[in-house]
């Protein structure tokens, strides 16, 4: 392979890379914090009045 392109692919690489890390950890910070409101709404359910 032309050396050129080998660099230009492993930086393509390490950028698809942190970009997965990125989502995996927006994800994970999303689904707990639906956890927390959702735990917090079923603790104070009874304070509600419908």
């Amino acid at each position: 392979m032309d050396e050129k392109l080998f660099r230009k692919m492993k930086t393509i690489g390490a950028g698809n890379l942190a970009c997965g890390i990125i989502v995996i950890v927006a994800g994970l910070a999303t689904g707990i914090v639906l956890i927390v409101n959702g735990a917090r709404l079923l603790a104070h359910k009874s304070d509600r009045l419908f």
